[in-house]
């Protein structure tokens, strides 16, 4: 009667492998379904970071040309993972702008310097009341921007290589 009882917390510990593999394996979606999809991007008006560079505000973005809209902080770690997709994007024809988080001039510009520039515009978002109003959660997040100011898409997370045709796609589609 004991003799089978013995392989209850083996198999129990093969169970819980099995799952944390399975979680493991399966690709995480970095697409937000946010509650601002489909709705105009909130009224804001950044003064620039950078000298050189305009600051951003929503008028920009009703130009009837889509675009995308990058959160993102020169201390952040995963912003650097993703400037070379960023610039890739550009490379695309695809404009972006961003939204610099709680930062300096002089951190951003030595951020631009040695991991690229993409950006059209940089706003400086020093209180991180646009991040917020986006529905922002952290930094890296892109945003699809269609060309009458509306968010098609929220993308958290930083770019990977293999979701910059995704993006493409996605900015192109969003007239």
């Amino acid at each position: 009667m004991m003799r089978p009882l013995i392989w209850v917390p083996f198999l129990g510990a093969l169970a819980l492998f099995a799952v944390i593999a399975w979680g493991l394996y399966k690709p995480a979606d970095r697409v937000v379904h946010s509650a601002l999809v489909g709705q105009k991007l909130p009224a804001f008006n950044l003064p620039p970071i950078v000298p050189g560079k305009p600051g951003l505000a929503t008028a920009a973005f009703a130009t009837g040309k889509p675009r995308l809209l990058n959160v993102f902080a020169s201390w952040c770690i995963p912003c650097i993972a993703e400037a070379p997709q960023l610039l890739k994007l550009q490379q695309a024809g695809v404009e972006i702008d961003a939204v610099a988080i709680r930062d300096t001039p002089d951190a951003i510009a030595d951020f631009l310097a040695r991991n690229g520039d993409p950006y059209r515009s940089i706003g400086d978002d020093r209180a991180s009341m646009v991040q917020l109003a986006l529905g922002s959660s952290g930094v890296p997040e892109t945003f699809v921007i269609d060309g009458q100011g509306r968010i098609v898409q929220q993308h958290v997370g930083d770019i990977r290589a293999e979701e910059v045709p995704g993006l493409i796609a996605a900015v192109r589609n969003a007239r």
